[in-house]
């Protein structure tokens, strides 16, 4: 019985630890860095975006409706090289308070998004990514973190060929 209970403290020091040194590992030396904030965040997201994936034939009907944006966040080169008809472009990477507000300038505007892993081609423009790295998933944690909760995400894989799509080369 003895061994028995100084077993189950031992593993209880241990498992106290093990929690401890994880804690200590989140912080960093730069205070405008949060992992843990960000894998919050994107605990946050997870049961709102799974509610507001939609098909092409819904976002194409969205996008012709007053107070939407149609956002492509890929590169400005990919943006320019092709993208769906009607879509205004902002690359992931310039995401900021300002650069967000300039370009869907109200908070409750309808936004709807798409990355290279919605469409089946797998050229260029849209090479595919790894499927847990698509855009698409950054973008909309993103857009939720910056405070824009009216986001849609296009759940179709489609080819930029289908008339259906309105793909447009600059």
């Amino acid at each position: 019985m003895r061994r028995l209970m100084t077993a189950l403290v031992l593993g209880a020091i241990a498992l106290t630890a093990t929690a401890v040194a994880q804690e200590k590992l989140q912080p960093s030396n730069n205070a405008q860095i949060d992992y843990r904030g960000f894998r919050n965040l994107t605990g946050e997201v997870e049961a709102p975006r799974e509610q507001r994936l939609v098909s092409l034939a819904d976002f194409q009907r969205m996008a012709r409706e007053p107070n939407t944006i149609v956002l492509d966040a890929r590169s400005a080169d990919a943006y320019a090289r092709g993208h769906i008809n009607g879509a205004v472009n902002l690359p992931f990477t310039d995401f900021t308070d300002q650069s967000l507000a300039q370009t869907l300038r109200d908070p409750n505007v309808r936004i709807l998004i798409y990355c290279n892993n919605n469409f089946s081609n797998n050229a260029e423009p849209v090479i595919l990514k790894r499927m847990e790295l698509a855009l698409n998933i950054q973008t909309f944690i993103n857009l939720h973190g910056y405070g824009y909760r009216n986001v849609y995400e296009l759940a179709d894989v489609v080819d930029f060929n289908d008339p259906a799509v309105r793909w447009v080369t600059s």
